[in-house]
């Protein structure tokens, strides 16, 4: 970057938080905004409340009411954001894409926490640690667009019996009474209607061999309109050809995906094929892939329809990596004459979540919050996400441009190291009044998020 380019992005980056005023009432809890957003985007080691505001020369005291206790709208924030990313960052509806369309990513990510003050946290698999450990998780939904990334929607996870069931730790954590414990893939819906209500138009939906078996998920979803191509476990049911008769006995029964791939007719006779699938940083990878349509169990329905097969047929790709042996399985709904390597190219974008976690983890403080306060938390995950659609913008607007005496070399640039806390103020645009009192203090007046979680609860009656 040159140094015109990055002194720029102060002055871009408080237009861009202006695009948010009007969630917030009053001027002076506006401008906190900045304050912490700011330091999100700071090379602070630590981007916890008390850094942030000791590194900004606010009281301490101050910014921890702004993030967990001040009144303002942290859902027409993030409503925001994601209508900001349908007007200039994807497609309009009748809009060329690029090949694969507007992809959206659906995963969970894990935060380690000492002691059990944090909202939702328990001992429980940590991915990030990769063993039990205490720790939050944290469901989100992203977005691919070509080269632009960014994170949509983000939502904690409440266990069951250590969170929800104990109703006074709730409320000492300020959990509402209507935020309970739901399956993630619950979880997931949520955030694809609310996005879908905010204009996302999705034209694929990816995700991980854990949603993937959750039959229930792929019918809801299949009944929303949404394509998907998920990985699915070997142990997930479907016959390889419709049955001739309705019967538990093993010619007639649905088979594992494995032993369908192995000796399912469809696939017995069919040659390997071979796909090369291109890297961002990596060399390209080569795939041999079988695949055929077969018909999925009717699992979450009620009576015997759970065990019939179902009415359509979906893709099965098996895929086996030559050089690992690896073996994955992907499900996916597309309609048949569907190109193959397009819905493999699909499959294997999902890894731009974890890219995208280790851009929020390392360089935004996501994992940073230290509080007690499920708002708080909810708040500082949406900040963090509006922190990273303004770095995606300037990466993509940014992308490609030289120095204009670049004379075609590879070498470092002239750059400038950023301030810790950039000190454009807010107020420079918007005017200002003095603080004469302090910010108002939350009610519990539900938000939208909990009616909406009130809402889905009481459409969506499946097995968990």
């Amino acid at each position: 970057m040159t140094e015109e380019q990055i002194a720029g992005l102060g002055p871009a980056f408080t237009e861009y938080l202006g695009g948010f005023r009007k969630c917030f009432s009053r001027l002076p809890t506006f401008k906190h905004l900045g304050t912490y957003c700011r330091g999100l985007m700071s090379d602070l080691p630590r981007k916890s409340v008390e850094p942030i505001a000791l590194a900004s020369g606010t009281v301490v005291r101050t910014l921890q009411e702004f993030i967990a206790d001040h009144v303002w709208d942290q859902d027409a924030v993030l409503q925001r954001l994601q209508r900001r990313m349908v007007t200039r960052h994807l497609p309009a509806p009748g809009e060329k894409a690029d090949e694969l369309g507007v992809i959206g990513l659906i995963d969970e990510t894990s935060v380690p926490k000492k002691g059990d003050k944090t909202p939702g946290v328990q001992r429980q698999y940590c991915g990030a640690r990769g063993k039990i450990e205490n720790c939050i998780v944290t469901v989100h939904l992203a977005v691919k667009h070509g080269a632009f990334l960014a994170l949509l929607d983000s939502d904690l996870f409440l266990p069951e019996k250590s969170w929800d069931l104990d109703r006074k730790r709730c409320n000492h954590a300020h959990i509402p009474e209507n935020i309970t414990y739901r399956s993630k893939w619950l979880i997931a819906l949520e955030q694809i209607d609310r996005a879908t209500a905010n204009g996302v138009r999705f034209d694929w939906l990816v995700f991980d061999e854990w949603y993937g078996g959750k039959p229930e998920f792929l019918f809801l979803l299949e009944e929303r309109g949404k394509n998907y191509v998920c990985e699915v476990p070997a142990n997930f049911m479907c016959w390889p050809s419709f049955p001739k008769y309705n019967s538990m006995q093993t010619p007639f029964a649905a088979k594992r995906v494995e032993n369908a791939a192995l000796r399912g007719k469809p696939f017995r006779s069919q040659p390997w094929q071979t796909i090369q699938l291109t890297r961002q940083t990596l060399p390209p990878q080569l795939w041999k892939i079988k695949a055929a349509q077969v018909h999925l169990q009717c699992d979450g329905r009620e009576g015997e329809a759970s065990r019939m097969p179902t009415d359509r047929t979906y893709w099965l790709i098996v895929a086996r990596n030559p050089e690992t042996a690896e073996v994955k399985y992907f499900v996916s709904n597309a309609p048949p004459q569907t190109s193959l390597t397009k819905l493999l190219k699909v499959a294997f974008c999902r890894w731009n979540v974890e890219h995208a976690f280790r851009l929020v983890k390392t360089e935004i403080g996501f994992g940073h919050f230290e509080g007690r306060s499920w708002l708080g938390l909810l708040r500082h995950m949406i900040l963090c996400q509006v922190v990273m659609l303004f770095v995606a913008g300037q990466t993509n607007r940014l992308r490609g441009e030289k120095p204009g005496g670049d004379d075609g070399t590879d070498g470092p640039g002239v750059e400038r190291r950023l301030p810790d806390l950039a000190a454009a103020p807010l107020s420079r645009r918007f005017g200002d009044r003095p603080h004469s009192r302090r910010d108002p203090i939350s009610s519990s007046t539900p938000s939208s998020r909990e009616a909406f979680a009130d809402a889905i609860s009481s459409k969506t009656q499946v097995a968990l």
